[in-house]
């Protein structure tokens, strides 16, 4: 399977993971809480992890002394993430809440590129990628409304 194919099948693989996550995420926290719920989905990763990492002898997490301060808080990131997620679906639906994560990801990236802040390649926020998050947010605006 060439590369790009591959790039190409995990990517639509983690958006189809994000689209379903939400609403199961959603599921757990209007029947028995945010906490609980978020508790449930990391706990549920963990093991599914740990299964695996347990077979390889715990693989490489004795370097984890080795990964910079900040980026420990991305287990945080998880957590607002199912927050955003069980708080707007039951508000404003699934194809909205996806939208408006999307779109915070990719303003997020583009400002990542521009800086070259968190390891990612220095790539200008030029006018073609700034009318780009325009029309992005016009869409937002028109999924989102009601």
């Amino acid at each position: 399977m060439p590369a790009i194919v591959l790039v190409i099948v995990l990517g639509l693989l983690g958006g189809i993971a994000v689209g379903l996550q939400g609403p199961l995420s959603s599921v757990i926290t209007e029947k028995i809480g945010v906490m609980e719920s978020i508790f449930i989905v990391h706990l549920g990763g963990a093991l599914i992890i740990g299964v695996p990492l347990l077979l390889r002898g715990g693989g490489n997490l004795g370097q984890w002394r080795s990964v910079p301060w900040y980026a420990m808080f991305s287990g945080a990131f998880g957590l607002v993430i199912i927050v955003a997620l069980s708080y707007a679906i039951p508000r404003v639906g699934v194809a909205a809440t996806v939208t408006l994560i999307v779109a915070g990801q990719l303003t997020l990236a583009a400002i990542l590129d521009h800086f070259g802040w968190l390891g990612a390649d220095e790539r200008h926020l030029d006018l073609p990628r700034l009318i780009g998050i325009v029309v992005l947010f016009i869409g937002v605006w028109l999924i989102v409304r009601e």
